[in-house]
């Protein structure tokens, strides 16, 4: 019997959602797969667990699982997303990567915490430059800017700053956070689009300007065309950081599409929220990903998934547009985990979601 966990927290209507469809189908195509919450009564060193793959919703805000987690991978549960490179990822790494793979993404610098981090003194800096350059930083990035934290996300700490003097204001509020100065993108279409499984994408018109609410918009219809440029960007990004679930947002400017926030490991699934059709499609979408990868699960062997630009890096390929298209990989790779071939994506959008009227098999790559 191959089991499926999902690690969760203050959410309700997902993670049983989830549980249901997994089980459901495993009773339709007649498979030896179960899914349940995960239940942790004691974590020993080494020691494997029952679960062959665990959906993550909730570690980034409870140290104590993303400990639990690193342990269950390194005895062979698929942990999505990969928690080792959930933990090293942040959003100034991003934005970063995308300048070297052809995403364009907004102008954007780092800025040093407001206070000094604990255990440290003005000898800890001694590296840093007193005042930073900000005649050049403000030149850079115009204004109105974002001000908002490199890490994190919920919107929590997020500023809109019109001149210098409204940051510096906003900068004493954030003590001890790294925060990022960021362009603001005038956009004509904003988007937020879920990635599974670095193959499968949802394309949601969203209004983040709106009431929380009131951001999905559900009868904002996109055309095809549309539709797959949108996904052609989305499967780049994931692709090169090997999240299996996440969302990505994007800001049209003029026709180009801008990332703006694409680091979301744990993103949005409440049906209060997203609406109901977002959240059909999530659940089943996350539910034929699990039984994939439970299916798939090699026993005793690595079975995360590494971004293309962890196995770039290894390869010591350089890091540039193009050079994570699996389709121009011709050297043999270090093995890190699965790789799989990229498959061509399948991309929906709001409003086409079709119920399952018989079962379908679900095949192991």
């Amino acid at each position: 019997m191959k089991r499926i966990g999902i690690l969760f927290g203050q959410e309700n209507t997902f993670p049983q959602a989830f549980i249901d469809r997994v089980n459901h189908k495993a009773r339709e195509m007649n498979v030896e797969i179960t899914a349940e919450a995960v239940q942790i009564d004691k974590v020993i060193q080494g020691e494997p667990l029952k679960y062959h793959v665990i959906i993550d919703r909730i570690s980034q805000d409870v140290p104590f699982y993303r400990a639990y987690l690193k342990n269950a991978a390194a005895s062979g549960t698929a942990v999505i997303n990969n928690p080792f490179w959930w933990s090293a990822d942040e959003k100034f790494f991003n934005n970063s990567l995308m300048t070297k793979i052809g995403v364009p993404v907004p102008k954007t610098v780092i800025l040093p915490s407001n206070q000094l981090p604990a255990d440290t003194n003005h000898n800890s800096f001694r590296n840093l430059t007193f005042p930073l350059d900000w005649e050049g930083i403000f030149n850079y990035i115009g204004f109105p800017a974002y001000f908002k934290p490199h890490s994190g996300g919920g919107w929590k700490s997020v500023y809109k700053c019109s001149n210098p003097e409204e940051l510096f204001k906003n900068y004493a509020e954030t003590e001890q956070l790294v925060m990022m100065l960021q362009e603001e993108i005038i956009f004509d279409e904003y988007y937020r689009i879920y990635c599974l499984d670095r193959q499968d994408v949802w394309v949601m018109p969203y209004e983040p300007r709106n009431p929380h609410h009131l951001r999905y918009l559900q009868d904002t219809k996109v055309e095809p065309a549309r539709n797959q440029m949108l996904t052609d960007v989305v499967l780049k990004i994931n692709r090169a950081l090997g999240y299996d679930f996440n969302t990505v947002e994007l800001a049209l400017r003029d026709g180009i599409p801008y990332a703006i926030d694409f680091c979301n490991p744990a993103p949005d699934a409440d049906v209060h929220s997203v609406g109901e059709a977002n959240f059909e499609w999530i659940v089943e979408a996350a539910a034929n990903m699990a039984i994939r990868r439970a299916m798939n699960h090699r026993e005793g062997l690595n079975n995360l998934t590494w971004g293309d630009f962890v196995y770039a890096s290894a390869n010591n390929e350089p890091i540039v547009e193009g050079s994570y298209d699996n389709s121009v990989k011709k050297k043999p790779k270090i093995k890190l985990g699965t790789k799989k071939a990229a498959t061509k994506a399948k991309t929906v959008s709001v409003g086409e979601v079709k119920s399952e009227k018989k079962s379908k098999k679900i095949k192991a790559a």
